[in-house]
């Protein structure tokens, strides 16, 4: 039996266990990632809006998005609310329903499959204009219970009406009570035997695993100790040093961004001012820069080649919608032939700061972008210049049924255009609809 939770996206808690289902209480470690995806995925949305109404198609790339573009699926509602059509559909989805070649339109989507799960909530989000998060189970088309948890973000061509619906969804399958209650005593039997935390961390490991160690830190900083972050005493390398001790410089300055919270400005532009320089350095030696992603297990993308810069100097595990900011600010001052080192104080000196470089530079770009094509239009065209079709030629269904477009001609007369194919399912739900 399906049950059905709605929830509030924005204000998504961490957690993705309900209270009698038989999914195993596991430590916060092991699915920490897994719990906060659609938090993600809103935090993404919500980055795009900018001074919109609703964020615009144009600045959405779900495939991408490392993070959940995999968990992701892209509905267009120009089509129709009633049958919207698949433009995007991630890797891991299509491998969950087990859809295999192309897949056009929401009712394609086989039954009884995760994906087919989205008919129950696409259309709350054109009713409230505004992110649907829900949760639930069912069982799938393997027969499986799955528990899934999702969110729906709102997209607009015009920022005025919602064209496009960006879904993410996770689940995960749950066991039976028999394996469940071995699994709770082994992970019972885990937790009292594990070995006590550590007081204190290095501030970051020496080795590609840096980055899932999420750079824990070491520091103790007492409130108002904000001596402690003397940014401007950092020492610059030499311009012969090596690529990691400028990777090194910039990665102290992120650690530095950490502990201080926020509660600095300077703190925040002092390390995306060193990133931008190990950026510039890094352009120059392009080997010593492969060497370090591969030994980071990051991979640059010819798209956003900032954004791997900013991985390296922040951590892979880092927020995705800070690295993307970040990487923005790094593309503006690349695009301004800023110099090293100058960056910190262009940021400073910008009008609205940060938050605003972005806001304009995202602007920026999509005025530059071509005019996205009216598809409807272009239909229609096609089919007004079509040439009048024999009706004899039209071919029926066992029925002698056919579902065809006609044009109305110059002397008044009706002339068949085009005709749907007999076998098709849209050809059924024309002919179902018709009939009411």
């Amino acid at each position: 039996m399906d049950t059905l939770r709605g929830h509030d996206a924005a204000n998504d808690e961490d957690d993705f266990d309900y209270a009698g289902d038989a999914l195993i209480e596991t430590p916060p470690a092991v699915i920490s990632d897994e719990r906060r995806m659609q938090v993600r995925a809103y935090n993404y949305w919500a980055s795009l809006l900018g001074d919109r109404t609703l964020p615009s198609i144009e600045d959405l790339n779900p495939d991408q998005l490392e993070d959940f573009g995999p968990h992701a699926v892209l509905l267009d509602f120009s089509v129709g609310l009633d049958n919207p059509a698949i433009v995007y559909l991630g890797t891991a989805l299509r491998q969950e329903c087990e859809i295999e070649g192309t897949i056009d339109y929401i009712d394609d989507v086989p039954a009884r499959s995760l994906l087919s799960r989205l008919t129950d909530h696409y259309l709350q989000i054109i009713a409230n204009a505004a992110p649907i998060g829900f949760e639930a189970e069912f069982v799938n088309q393997r027969g499986a219970e799955i528990m899934y948890r999702g969110i729906l973000m709102p997209f607009s061509s015009d920022d005025e009406t919602i064209d496009f619906v960006f879904g993410v969804i996770n689940w995960k399958e749950l066991a039976s009570r028999s394996l469940s209650d071995a699994l709770e005593l082994e992970v019972d039997e885990a937790m009292r035997s594990a070995p006590a935390a550590r007081d204190a961390a290095p501030i970051w490991a020496d080795g590609p695993a840096a980055d899932q160690q999420s750079n824990s830190l070491a520091f103790d900083i007492e409130e108002g100790e904000d001596d402690a972050l003397d940014l401007a005493g950092m020492e610059c390398p030499t311009e012969d040093a090596p690529l990691a001790d400028w990777l090194a410089l910039a990665r102290d300055g992120a650690a530095r961004v950490r502990i201080s919270e926020a509660r600095s400005h300077a703190a925040l532009y002092r390390a995306v001012s060193l990133s931008y320089d190990f950026a510039q350095i890094a352009q120059v030696r392009p080997d010593d820069y492969a060497e370090l992603l591969h030994d980071y297990g990051i991979k640059a993308q010819a798209r956003s080649p900032m954004t791997a810069v900013i991985k390296l100097v922040f951590g892979a595990t880092y927020d995705k919608t800070r690295i993307t900011e970040y990487a923005t600010a790094l593309d503006h001052a690349l695009a301004a032939r800023l110099s090293v080192g100058s960056l910190a104080a262009y940021l400073s000196a910008y009008a609205g700061g940060l938050k605003a470089l972005v806001r304009d530079e995202r602007a920026l770009r999509r005025s530059h972008k071509p005019a996205k094509p009216d598809r409807r239009r272009i239909a229609r065209d096609a089919v007004k210049a079509a040439a009048a079709l024999d009706p004899v030629a039209v071919a029926t269904d066992a029925d002698g049924l056919a579902v065809v477009i006609a044009r109305r001609e110059a002397d008044g007369t009706l002339a068949i255009v085009a005709a749907l194919p007999e076998d098709s399912d849209l050809n059924q739900r024309v002919i179902s609809a018709v009939a009411r």
